[in-house]
């Protein structure tokens, strides 16, 4: 019975990967009305992949530029394709500072620059507090009435407030995404495409903007950053990747946070687990024909599971999490894993071809096959 399910749900999962492959190419627009060129190309290129190749990735902490990205390099023998960050939130010196987002636009335009593909997220601010605000809100007792760390819940009228233009926490909200907005401006003048994943995990119940249904719920606040940024900043070099967490239980169910097919380029799912089948048809089904990615990982799915689940078209290890030592200590999987010849990361020459329109949207020349930073050798005792 287990094997049939695993068949039927890849068969499936082939259906609607080939009716995402079949938009191809030129028929692919992002959801940004008049998007920029390279945002273009880079929408057209997961496209061509999807159901036939899956970028790796990596996360790294805000206030620390690539380091995990050269430790999962060091790890992996290959430099991941899709290199990942966040805007931050914590005070100065905090590994997730806000303070560092000039280090991060740097950073980003040189990853860019070197071929790789940039993804960004937000742990953001509540409106409730300014900046920096902890990550995790007191332990015990009850609920602030003004929140001010990124887990924890606002009441149900701040939410309320908050997606009514006009009140104090509205206008709260839209300095602090307005302030966002500036470091994303500098990207698209640089020309650098952004696959951008606001209120990630946003079924979870978690972070403050999350598990929120019915009026005032998660999936209309995901609605309007998206008219914030597109309408009102005029941001066009971002490619929207709306992200969600397992769908366990009733109240996490994908259909209840969807915000519609014309606010989001790509659907991406958040898992630390296991990855059942039935995560993976569920937001086929809902994606309706668009791109699937892995937006974060613990540990990477193996070759198997990408055989049975062959739409999602990158997987993105979390900072710190790019594990799989080289050495003697047995077969690492993740190498494995990268080195099939499904996998494309950035040392790849197939990947560097494949991206070529897409630097060319950007102005740039081709790129190269990165190799991983040469490690000293060990020093040898003298005899």
């Amino acid at each position: 019975m287990r094997r049939r399910q695993a068949v039927l749900g890849l068969l499936v999962g082939l259906l609607c990967v080939g009716t995402s492959s079949l938009f191809g190419s030129e028929g692919v627009k992002p959801v940004t009305p008049n998007a920029a060129p390279e945002a273009v190309e880079l929408l057209k290129f997961i496209y061509s992949i999807s159901g036939k190749h899956t970028m790796t990735g990596q996360h790294n902490f805000p206030n620390t530029k690539d380091a995990s990205t050269q430790q999962a390099a060091k790890n992996w023998g290959k430099v991941p394709a899709i290199y990942g960050q966040d805007m931050g939130f914590a005070k100065e010196g905090d590994k997730d500072s806000y303070l560092a987002r000039p280090d991060i636009v740097a950073e980003c335009k040189r990853q860019y620059g070197m071929g790789s593909i940039v993804t960004i997220c937000w742990h953001a601010v509540p409106p409730t507090a300014d900046e920096p605000v902890t990550f995790m809100g007191r332990r015990g007792g009850p609920a602030p009435e003004k929140l001010a760390s990124v887990q924890g819940k606002l009441t149900d009228e701040q939410f309320k407030d908050m997606l009514t233009p006009g009140t104090e926490l509205y206008n709260r909200w839209c300095a602090q995404v307005d302030a966002v907005a500036g470091f994303l401006k500098q990207l698209q003048e640089a020309k650098v495409p952004v696959l951008w994943r606001p209120y990630h995990e946003m079924n979870g119940d978690w972070f403050w903007w999350g598990g929120r249904r019915g009026e005032y719920s998660t999936a209309r606040l995901y609605r309007q950053i998206f008219d914030r940024y597109v309408n009102h900043h005029k941001l066009n070099n971002l490619v929207w990747v709306w992200s969600v967490d397992r769908p366990e239980g009733p109240t996490r169910q994908f259909a209840d946070y969807y915000p519609g097919a014309e606010y989001f380029d790509i659907a991406s799912l958040d898992n630390y687990r296991d990855f059942k089948q039935s995560f993976y048809d569920d937001l086929l089904k809902v994606a309706a024909g668009k791109p699937l990615a892995l937006a974060e990982v613990g540990r990477p799915p193996t070759i198997e599971i990408l055989t049975q689940q062959p739409g999602w078209t990158w997987w993105m290890t979390w900072a710190g999490m790019g594990g799989g030592r080289r050495g003697a200590e047995g077969p690492n999987p993740i190498q494995a894993l990268v080195n099939d010849a499904r996998s494309w990361s950035l040392s790849d020459a197939d990947f560097v071809k494949a991206i070529a329109p897409l630097r060319a949207a950007s102005g740039l020349p081709p790129a190269s096959p990165a190799l991983p930073t040469p490690q000293p050798a060990p020093t040898q005792p003298t005899p």
